[in-house]
């Protein structure tokens, strides 16, 4: 299973509190991104048109699938194959500057690098051949090439791209015109407000399902992450958030807003394995980001 999948149905979601049944207007399109269930609320928008736009959404999302999907050939899948990726495209070269910017602000503790030692870890295999193959800054990254440099490297960005997809449908959401949209890709960007005029809400909970924190959202987004999620290992008891620096989680909950989604999933990942200090270095670096719950 998905482990940001399980983390939003089952454990630290952040739940949407829509608007309520029967309220005019308001459209809602149900469907998967990045293997995850979403759910986009369209307000003020009438049948017709929305259909439309519900259509332009799932073509959206199985672009980025196309893109970055690590369970279908896709351009990630082809780059960890063959070691190299030529002409990645837009939307990699923005997620790989993103990822740096990210790992740069972490001191690492965000690594997209992190692939085969999660795999090794899933496997029960030993780790530590593995971990010679991390290393995000190792990448050679240009706009006709992606190159791995050592054979064996893999990459892994589910810890950005469903909040990068909800980007994404935000601005495809923005292009058509449309000024208030919650946007539930796994990750959250809430457009504007609800039909009622008040800000979208969000519930984050702690990983036994306890409510945390009710938080209200206009013009941003919001992700969670949990290392306890998700347990991976022939015995189940290894977290799925890894720290490349081999470092256990000291956090049993990270969750950020940002005004893009893609910097809220990937801050909030890298902060699960990060002590005060550090965060501390990082939310300089990454000013526009805030954390709303730490535990």
């Amino acid at each position: 299973m998905n482990r940001r999948r399980f983390l939003c149905l089952a454990a630290a979601a952040a739940t949407p509190v829509l608007a309520e049944t029967g309220a005019p207007l308001t459209q809602v399109w149900q469907g998967t991104a990045m293997g995850s269930a979403a759910r986009i609320t369209l307000s003020g928008v009438e049948g017709p048109r929305a259909q439309r736009i519900f259509a332009q959404i799932a073509r959206e999302l199985d672009r980025i699938e196309a893109v970055f999907s690590l369970h279908r050939d896709s351009a990630l899948t082809r780059l960890n194959r063959d070691g190299r990726l030529n002409w990645p495209g837009a939307d990699m070269l923005a997620v790989f500057a993103l990822s740096d910017r990210v790992h740069h602000a972490t001191g690492g503790a965000f690594d997209p690098t992190i692939q085969p030692l999660w795999q090794a870890l899933a496997r029960g295999q030993d780790p530590q051949p593995a971990r010679a193959l991390l290393g995000w800054p190792d990448i050679r990254v240009a706009q006709d090439e992606i190159r791995l440099p050592r054979p064996g490297m893999a990459l892994s960005f589910n810890g950005v791209a469903q909040g990068y997809a909800a980007d994404r449908i935000a601005a495809l959401m923005r292009g058509a015109g449309l000024r208030d949209v919650l946007i539930d890709t796994g990750e959250i960007s809430a457009l504007g407000t609800r039909p009622d005029g008040t800000p979208w809400r969000a519930r984050i909970e702690t990983p036994a399902g306890a409510a945390l924190r009710d938080v209200a959202l206009r013009d941003r987004a919001l992700a969670v992450s949990a290392p306890s999620g998700t347990r991976i290992g022939p015995q189940g008891t290894q977290a799925h958030i890894l720290d490349p620096l081999g470092r256990a989680p000291r956090w049993t909950l990270a969750a950020v807003a940002a005004p893009s989604a893609a910097l809220a999933d990937a801050l909030s990942t890298g902060l699960c394995v990060m002590d005060r200090p550090a965060i501390a270095t990082a939310l300089a670096a990454l000013p526009d980001a805030e954390i709303l719950a730490l535990i």
